[in-house]
């Protein structure tokens, strides 16, 4: 169902299927289009749903309301994580009628026009629960930010549909050879590449017989009848160890896992056209961060780098935020010290007056603050923090103290972190309690701070994607790094449009701030020559 609202209105255009049967989904692009050009705000059940069919005909909408991703986000600030987020859902909540469950699995991602076998929201219906939505934002105390929040996490699902559709070069060929120099041949299903089994029979001769190097079950036998207590077999565990079958064992590992993840079937699956086509989930982590429901793009490995490679003529516009969470922390906790050294392109470099000098002690203190780290000086470049920046290390304890206490937090917009379960609670009244409460008070003073720059990522993205000249596309995301692929001519409008957006990201969160939130961007053919 597809429901244009009009700017300022609560009510607009519908279009619909003929009843009794499926509109052409020509005449429904054709229609989405026509409506389009009065920038309408389209309130759709689930953008996953709504805009794919609307991408492969050529139409892309300005802006929109997904009503489940709204609905998700007032669950939460009610204290309700977690219970079914659909439009369907909050429908029948607001009629107290059983609550379906969400769709999962393929349901969930379903991009058809239209599916008789499964209910559809109507337009009456959806227009129901959105003034529902409106009227719970409006009783919230700070609706201002949380409108801003549910438009940018709709943006957010646009654009999550738009690289999805559009994806990220990606050469074949550069990958294969690639595949090929590490790993050998391509094998046969089934079979090892030459050079895992290589290491695979090395590792069985270091241990003098067979072992299947992919079996932490047999790897853990294997050191024991060695003389060697193994608690599991990761690498920072087996970089402790002296024993020959380290080496090789850990060479295995590094390349079965690019095998596995980003090899030759990887490909096979997710890359089509010369193109990456992930998917992506907006909000998939619960600080606000994205995450994917297949083929790993958050998880490229720096040597596949170099296969992302633009089109001829074209160029790749890679820019990241530089030590974007202290500057959020600095600009929500209204430090002015902090907010001063945050003023600088190198935040850490402006800090190490305040500790000895040293770089590298700021860089700790702020990532002890931000995370809860103890080890090592932290707790003594904390006593300092402490001093020199009382307001944003008071906002971070006080984050992690609600934690602790089992309340809920919130990030700059209105995020909300999900409640104690009921085996935390049960098991902070024991005699693990005290660290079970330090665990989660550690979760909560960053989620404040990694779902606040969560949100200014977001609205940098949606901002970004307004001031983009055509053709050029948003083709990849993670956190606070941004890749756009354009035409050559357009590579300086588009550096110039990530520093803007960048900027009005900023205004748009915190207002007039001394905090900067620079954003480096350059201009490469290879994603690996931008690192």
């Amino acid at each position: 169902m597809y429901v244009a609202v009009a700017p300022d209105s609560s009510g607009g255009g519908t279009i619909r299927p003929a009843e009794g049967s499926s509109r052409h989904a020509d005449d429904l692009a054709a229609a989405v289009r026509e409506l389009e050009s009065g920038r309408p705000r389209w309130v759709w059940a689930d953008a996953r749903t709504a805009y794919p069919p609307l991408l492969r005909a050529g139409v892309r909408v300005a802006r929109c309301h997904d009503l489940a991703l709204t609905e998700g986000l007032l669950l939460a600030h009610e204290g309700r994580y977690g219970e079914p987020r659909s439009a369907l859902a909050a429908h029948a909540r607001l009629h107290g009628l059983p609550v379906p469950d969400d769709p999962a699995g393929p349901a969930a991602r379903q991009d058809t026009l239209f599916d008789e076998e499964r209910a559809e929201p109507d337009a009456a219906l959806l227009l129901e629960v959105l003034a529902d939505q409106r009227r719970r934002i409006a009783a919230l105390p700070d609706p201002g930010r949380f409108r801003l929040l549910v438009a940018a996490e709709s943006a957010g699902a646009l654009i999550a549909a738009e690289m999805g559709h559009d994806g990220m070069p990606w050469r074949l060929d550069v990958h294969d050879r690639l595949l090929t120099e590490l790993l050998g041949p391509r094998p046969v299903h089934g079979m090892r590449p030459a050079r895992l089994q290589a290491l695979a029979d090395e590792v069985a001769a270091a241990f003098g017989h067979p072992v299947n190097p992919d079996s932490v079950q047999q790897l853990v036998k294997a050191f024991k009848g060695a003389g060697v207590a193994l608690k599991s077999t990761r690498s920072w565990e087996l970089k402790q160890l002296a024993h020959p079958a380290v080496q090789p064992l850990l060479a295995y590992k590094e390349l079965a896992r690019l095998f596995s993840f980003h090899g030759w079937a990887w490909a096979d699956q997710w890359v089509r056209d010369g193109r990456f086509r992930a998917e992506y989930v907006v909000a998939g982590v619960v600080s606000g961060r994205w995450a994917t429901s297949g083929g790993g793009a958050l998880q490229i490995p720096k040597v596949m780098r170099k296969v992302v490679v633009a089109d001829d003529g074209w160029v790749l516009i890679v820019a990241d935020a530089a030590q974007l969470e202290p500057r959020v922390l600095a600009a929500m906790a209204g430090d002015h010290g902090l907010a001063r050294a945050a003023g600088e392109i190198d935040l850490y470099s402006a800090l190490a007056r305040s500790f000895g000098g040293e770089r590298e002690n700021a860089k700790i203190a702020m990532l002890s603050a931000m995370y809860g780290g103890t080890s090592g000086d932290a707790s003594k470049l904390l006593a300092v923090m402490r001093q020199r920046f009382p307001r944003a290390y008071q906002f971070v304890e006080d984050a992690a103290k609600a934690g602790e206490e089992g309340r809920l937090v919130r990030s700059w917009l209105g995020r909300t972190s999900p409640p104690p379960s009921a085996g935390w609670r049960e098991l902070v009244s024991g005699p693990e309690g005290s660290r079970a409460a330090r665990d989660r008070g550690r979760f909560t003073r960053n989620f404040v701070v990694q779902g606040t720059a969560a949100e200014w990522a977001l609205a940098l993205m949606a901002v970004l994607r307004g001031l983009l000249p055509d053709p050029a596309r948003l083709v990849f995301f993670q956190h606070d790094e941004v890749m756009v692929h354009c035409p050559l001519d357009q590579a300086d409008q588009v550096i110039t449009a990530v520093t803007e957006a960048a900027a009005e990201a900023s205004r748009l969160l915190f207002g007039v701030t001394p905090v900067r939130f620079p954003m480096e961007a350059v201009a490469v053919s290879c994603y690996a020559d931008a690192k």
